[in-house]
Order: C-alpha cells, then sequence, then structure tokens
C-alpha cells in the first residue's frame, strides 16, 4: 500500500466550498513525495470518536501522518492534534501563522496567562510554501527532515528552533485537485463535491505592502478611556493576521491562474464552477483575465471577487469594461466579499482600514448602479450569495459609533442589500497587530483578558492583577 498522509482542516457545516490552501498542499505532497494525500474537512459538530474511526480506516497499519492548517483558532482542533500525537501519530501544524503559533503568544514565559503555543499538540510545524513539506517527506525517517525548509520543532529542552523559510515558487502553483476534499460520514469519510472553488492569483495583499505607524484607540470597558491610544506597527488591517503572517508577495504570472482555472471540475452545463479569485485588488487586470479565457476557450460560469470599497471605485471604469465582456460571454461576476467591516469613522480607523464610511457608501451606491446597468451579470447582494465584512461587537463601541452607524444603515438602506444576517465579532488572533495593542494595555493597566487557545478574549471582563 502507498504511504498514505491526510490534512484535517476547518470547516462549517452544510458547506460545499472548496478549501484552496489545504487542498494545494495536498496536491503538491501527492505530486512530489511517495505520499497518496487527502484532506478531511472538520466542522464543530463533527464527534471525534468518529474523526479517529475514520482516520483509523483510512491509515490501515500505517503510522498516521496528519497535517493541520487553516484552523481558525480551534481549541477543539488542538486538542486532536494532541491526542493524535499522544496516540503514536506524527501530526504537523501548517497553514497561516502556524509559526506564531507553534512557539506561542509573545513572552508567554513572563506572562503564563498568555497563550502557550501549539509545541505540545503537534511533532512539528511547517511555515511558509507548501513544497517545503517535501524536505521533510523525503527525511521523515532520518534526523535530516530537521534541517528542512520552514520547519519548526522543540527539541530536547522544549526550546523552539526555526529553520529558514524557502521563497514563494510559482513553478507548484499551476496545478489543485479539487477531488481530494472529504467529509467525515456515517459510514466514515465521504468525498465532497465542491461547488465553489478558488483560483489564487494574488499572495497576501498590497495593502499590507508597507509597515505603518498608528495610534488605537484604549477598549471604552477601561475607566478613563477617551483620548488615550496606543502605538503599534502593522501591516494591513490592524485585525488581519494574513496580513501580519503574509504582508505582500506580489501577483502571479497569468499562465499559472489559467493552469488553475483548467483544474476547476465543470457543473451540468460543462462550464467551469463558480470559483473565487483571490485578489484583493482584482479589478485591474481583470479584463485581460477575461480576454484570456474567452481566446482559451475556457467556459466560466461565475467569478466571485473580494474586494475593498475604495479599490472598488477607483477601478469602476475597468470593471464595466469586464463586465461588458462577461455578458457577451455568458459569465456573472458576483463581489461576494467587500471589506465594508464598519460605518462609523471611529470605527474604521481603529480597523486601520484606510478609508471612511463616505468611501464605503459610494461604493455601495456604485454597485447598486452597475446592477440597473448590467442586471444579468453583476451580483453583489445578499440575497445573491455576498456576505460583506461587518464587524461587531468591537471593544470601541460607544453610544455615538451606535448612533452613527444605526443612522447610516437607515439613510442608505443597508439593511435591504448589503448587511450579512449576522455581524462577525472582532476577532483578536494573539499574533495580529491588534494582538500587539491589547498586551500594551494589558501592561498599562495591570490586568489580562482570558485567552481562549489562540484568541484574545477582549470582550470578558479583566482578570486578576499581576506584578
Amino acid at each position: 500500500m502507498k504511504k498514505r498522509m491526510a490534512i484535517i482542516t476547518s470547516y462549517f457545516a452544510g458547506e460545499t466550498y472548496g478549501m484552496l490552501g489545504p487542498q494545494m498542499a495536498a496536491t503538491i505532497i501527492q505530486g512530489h513525495t511517495a505520499f497518496e494525500c487527502i484532506v478531511i474537512a472538520v466542522t464543530r459538530d463533527d464527534d471525534k470518536l468518529a474523526i479517529k474511526k475514520a482516520l483509523a480506516d483510512y491509515f490501515h497499519n500505517q503510522r498516521p501522518i496528519i497535517g493541520f492548517s487553516t484552523l481558525s483558532g480551534r481549541e477543539d482542533l488542538f486538542s486532536l492534534a494532541r491526542e493524535l500525537k499522544e496516540e503514536g501519530a506524527t501530526t504537523i501544524l501548517a497553514g497561516p501563522q502556524a509559526d506564531r503559533d507553534f512557539v506561542g503568544e509573545v513572552e508567554w514565559e513572563r506572562y503564563p496567562y498568555r497563550f502557550h503555543g501549539l509545541a505540545d499538540c503537534f511533532s512539528f510545524a511547517v511555515h511558509g510554501p507548501a513544497e517545503q513539506a517535501m524536505g521533510v517527506f523525503d527525511l521523515l525517517e532520518k534526523k535530516e527532515w530537521r534541517n528542512a525548509y520552514g520547519l519548526l520543532f522543540a527539541d530536547n529542552l522544549n526550546r523552539v528552533i526555526q529553520a529558514e523559510e524557502k521563497a514563494w515558487d510559482e513553478t507548484y502553483l499551476h496545478s489543485v485537485r479539487w477531488d481530494n476534499l472529504y467529509r467525515v460520514g456515517e459510514n466514515g469519510l465521504q468525498r465532497l463535491n465542491i461547488s465553489t472553488g478558488q483560483v489564487l492569483q494574488q499572495i497576501g495583499c498590497p495593502y499590507a505592502g508597507h509597515e505603518n505607524r498608528v495610534a488605537i484607540d484604549y477598549p471604552v470597558s477601561i475607566n478613563d478611556w477617551e483620548g488615550r491610544r496606543v502605538e503599534i506597527s502593522l501591516r494591513g488591517c490592524s485585525f488581519c493576521d494574513v496580513a501580519s503572517d503574509k504582508g505582500f508577495y506580489g501577483e502571479l504570472d497569468m499562465e499559472t491562474v489559467l493552469d488553475q482555472i483548467r483544474c476547476l471540475p465543470g457543473d451540468e452545463d460543462g462550464r467551469k464552477i463558480a470559483f473565487e479569485l483571490i485578489n484583493e485588488n482584482p479589478l485591474h487586470g481583470l479584463p485581460r483575465l477575461l480576454e484570456r479565457v474567452n481566446n482559451d476557450d475556457l467556459l466560466l460560469s461565475r467569478i466571485n471577487l473580494i474586494l475593498r470599497a475604495d479599490w472598488l471605485i477607483g477601478g469602476e471604469e475597468r470593471l464595466r469594461d469586464a463586465l461588458k465582456s462577461a455578458q457577451e460571454m455568458g459569465i456573472s461576476i458576483l463581489a461576494s466579499s467587500v471589506g465594508f467591516e464598519a460605518f462609523d469613522d471611529r470605527l474604521l480607523r481603529n480597523f486601520h482600514k484606510g478609508l471612511t464610511v463616505d468611501t464605503n457608501i459610494r461604493a455601495i451606491q456604485l454597485m447598486r448602479r452597475l446592477k440597473e446597468s448590467f442586471p444579468d451579470v453583476w451580483h453583489y447582494s445578499r440575497e445573491e450569495g455576498a456576505i460583506h465584512g461587518f464587524i461587531h461587537p468591537t471593544p470601541w463601541d460607544t453610544h455615538e459609533t451606535y448612533v452613527n452607524t444605526q443612522k447610516n444603515i437607515s439613510i442608505y438602506g443597508l439593511s435591504r442589500d448589503i448587511l450579512p444576517p449576522h455581524s462577525t465579532p472582532l476577532i483578536i488572533h494573539h499574533a495580529s497587530a491588534l494582538g500587539d495593542w491589547i498586551r500594551e494595555v494589558e501592561k498599562r493597566e495591570n490586568f489580562h483578558f482570558k485567552r481562549y487557545g489562540s484568541i484574545i478574549g477582549w470582550w470578558d471582563n479583566p482578570l486578576e492583577f499581576y506584578s
């Protein structure tokens, strides 16, 4: 039997979207090592015993080698990894912030309440491009595996040793298998047929391309908060741990992108399934992409775009050109997620969005006008499948921010087509810029907030004092 590996990733129950990062990693591993590799999507409701049984059936008498990627801070998956490791499996942490999560929160040895890291849950971690795993697997039975690129492991003294990472190499980004994603069902592993994939066109975010020094307001839960701020260095939005992890690498070559599109499954009409174009600023190159798709006779169904409000406004002319081409080609364009995040300027400043409420409103008005011009091609509303960014609650919520937000929701009719069914609470990952912010607040005020694994519980009442 061929050697086997599995990658476990966080998932939402009832969904049928693909997982580009883990599935591309599995594609690279299977194509360039001696290991067969699948991805297992695990929801919060999945039974742990059923997961373990499915893994036992998959590995048979082989020692399990199990990667964990894109875990969304889920403590249940951290616990599962620890149990599997204790039961003899090789467990590997990968994906965004794998290095910081493995090592733990800054100065946790000095402040024991901070997140201690995941070195006890995983045999080792790999941070950076997925092809680095090739060096690990080629030397897995030898001591030399500890010299592999991007590797982190704890030595005999529990010191974390970290190797240099490789740079991104487009050679490994042309191909993605979309038939390697599984769920745990009543009868074990069952292949998940996806309806929406992803195509990687840009690594990181241009807004995270430069480091900035900014001042973030104190949490309003602290007495005498008004006028008090903490200066931090950051890349991109203050809450974004992916921006702080990747920064901005740049765009991939057009041929790499087209090859990924060719890998997508087809729908009932023979067109490629809908896919999210992973590019935070896609409008500049969208007309050219559609031109190449048309010249190469690739039949697409729908392209989902992730956009910033200011870049949407600045790219209006290019977007209109793209919509005209899409109309001729029978392709739908969905603004699946515009990062509005808030409709109060103070909140936007603390998010370091680099835009204002006025910018958000102008972007919404533009989307509505485009719907009038291209009703069958352009989609942007909640009813059409869009989930736009709206973060609430936050540490800076006041009566004033509430009034401003409700006023704008009412004046511009945002409940009609823009607001998601539920807002997203602000999540502070320990390695995000807001992690630095809240740690400084804790030091100044001589208290701390509870940690939920890799997440800092800013919403809780501050806990015991420390010396």
